[in-house]
C-alpha cells in the first residue's frame, strides 16, 4: 500500500519525485494523469498524500482534485499541486477545489520532506 501518490504526464517528473521519495521512507505509487490518479486512488485506501502536476492530458490536475473531493467525498487525503503555473487565479481555483499546497517547480524535495512526512504520519 501507497502512502504518496504522484501524478503527473512527464516520466521524468514522476520519476524524480517518485525516487526522492521513495529514498526518504515514502511508499509511492504514480500515475500519468488525473483519471490514472483517480483510478489509484480508488484502489488504494492508504494514500495519504496526492502530489500532482496541474496541466496533463486526459485530466488536469485541478479537476482531479475536485473529483477527489466531490464524487469520492476524500475530504482527508492531501494535495498537493507541483507545477510551473504561478498564476493567482489557477491557485485560488484550486484553493475552492481543496487543494492543501502548491510548489512551483522546480521540485526541491529537502523543502518539502519535513511537511510531507507529517501529512502521511512518519514524523
Amino acid at each position: 500500500m501507497a502512502n504518496v501518490l504522484v501524478v503527473d504526464d512527464s516520466a521524468t517528473m514522476r520519476e524524480i519525485v517518485a525516487g526522492f521519495l521513495n529514498q526518504n521512507g515514502f511508499q509511492v505509487a504514480v500515475a500519468s494523469d488525473g483519471r490514472d490518479g483517480l483510478l489509484q486512488l480508488r484502489s488504494d485506501p492508504g494514500i495519504k498524500l496526492i502530489v500532482s502536476d496541474v496541466n496533463m492530458p486526459n485530466m488536469d490536475g485541478l479537476t482531479m482534485a475536485d473529483k477527489i473531493r466531490k464524487e469520492l467525498g476524500n475530504k482527508d487525503v492531501r494535495i498537493i499541486m507541483l507545477t510551473t503555473e504561478d498564476n493567482p487565479a489557477m491557485r485560488a481555483r484550486g484553493k475552492e477545489v481543496g487543494v492543501t499546497g502548491w510548489i512551483v517547480k522546480p521540485f526541491r524535495g529537502d523543502a518539502v520532506l519535513a511537511p510531507f512526512k507529517k501529512f502521511c504520519g512518519l514524523s
